[in-house]
């Protein structure tokens, strides 16, 4: 966790002139984002409310190309050089796309993400992973480019709904799958008493001691896309159907997605790999417990298969490849899964 004096301390390396913000439009109009009772939140304020600011609508379908130039035009006509920092305060959408701009203005500035959902802080702002969804795929365009820093502000999960912090605890879910079956009960038991802070350490160490191994996602790297696979299919199913109502944001949040997808890898991986049948029941009665049954119905299987063959992961045409687990703690990269198999786990998914 850290203060504002980190911020401070990585500013005072630029010149003034060449330091700029992005920022969630829904922040600015947030009653706790200038509350003096978050004074964390408020010394940030102070901080950055000197520089040129851009406001941007973080939602989904605002993460677009056309978005970016917004960034770009926004940087350049503050005559922005190579020498300049960008800093992104918001969610997984905002330091997407300010990483991205950011990565690619000039052929690369430096740039700080202040995340502020807890999506974000334990999976979206770490790890140097950019870019921006492209004719109806989730981050199919993008760049990995380290950030200067990730700072983290725990007051900001105080101004957060129940929703925005069950999204974000899939991640860490996921994170404790990955790292042992002591850490992954920890993480069970966190969620039940509704202490998320605790979880955002284990999925930070979890994920920077991979990216630290593999940078760029050429083998161990891909193991943190454990249950994107069927996550990101039915995220991006639910954009196109506005099968979203009843969230806040109107689509299916992306930790809402990815716990489907946990639940639908589970039972593959039980079928093909022989993963304990007790997690499989386990994450199914997570899912029912705390984000709710599927919001689609048996019609959308095919669709949903079909998206999957889009996945960037997939290496060759004609093919699904996913991570699943042999154990808590040993996952497999680039199983192949067949048409048939990925509609079995559907039909357990959605009979739940």
């Amino acid at each position: 966790m850290n203060n504002c004096s980190d911020l401070s301390l990585i500013v005072s390396q630029y010149d003034p002139r060449q330091v700029f913000v992005v920022i969630d439009s829904a922040l600015e109009l947030c009653p706790d984002y200038k509350n003096q009772n978050y004074s964390d939140i408020s010394e940030l304020v102070n901080i950055t409310s000197g520089f040129p600011t851009l406001c941007l609508q973080a939602k989904e379908m605002n993460k677009t190309l056309k978005t970016v130039e917004q960034i770009w035009n926004f940087l350049f006509d503050n005559h922005a050089t190579r020498k300049a920092l960008l800093i992104n305060i918001g969610g997984g959408i905002i330091c997407d796309l300010g990483g991205f701009a950011a990565a690619t203005y000039k052929r690369g500035i430096d740039y700080v993400n202040i995340p502020t959902t807890l999506l974000s802080m334990s999976d979206a702002a770490w790890g140097g992973k950019t870019g921006f969804n492209y004719r109806g795929m989730k981050n199919v365009i993008g760049i990995i480019r380290q950030p200067k820093a990730t700072l983290i502000f725990p007051s900001w999960l105080d101004t957060l709904s129940e929703q925005e912090k069950l999204s974000g605890y899939a991640e860490i879910i996921k994170c404790g799958l990955l790292k042992d079956s002591t850490t992954f009960h920890t993480i069970l038991r966190a969620l039940e008493d509704r202490d998320y802070e605790n979880g955002i350490a284990v999925a930070v160490e979890v994920k920077q001691s991979v990216v630290r191994e593999d940078p760029n996602e050429q083998s161990l790297r891909k193991v943190l896309n454990l249950g994107h696979s069927v996550g990101h299919a039915i995220e991006e199913l639910g954009i196109r159907n506005a099968s979203g109502a009843k969230y806040t944001q109107g689509v299916i949040p992306h930790g809402y997605a990815v716990l489907y997808g946990l639940v639908a890898m589970a039972y593959l991986s039980h079928i093909l790999l022989g993963l304990d049948r007790r997690i499989v029941t386990t994450l199914s009665h997570i899912m029912v417990e705390y984000y709710g049954r599927m919001p689609f119905q048996c019609k959308d299987y095919k669709e949903i298969i079909n998206l999957m063959y889009c996945d960037k992961k997939n290496e060759h045409e004609g093919e699904i490849r996913m991570v699943l687990l042999r154990h808590i703690g040993e996952p497999v990269t680039d199983q192949i899964v067949h048409e048939e198999e990925l509609m079995e786990s559907l039909e357990y998914l959605f009979s739940l």
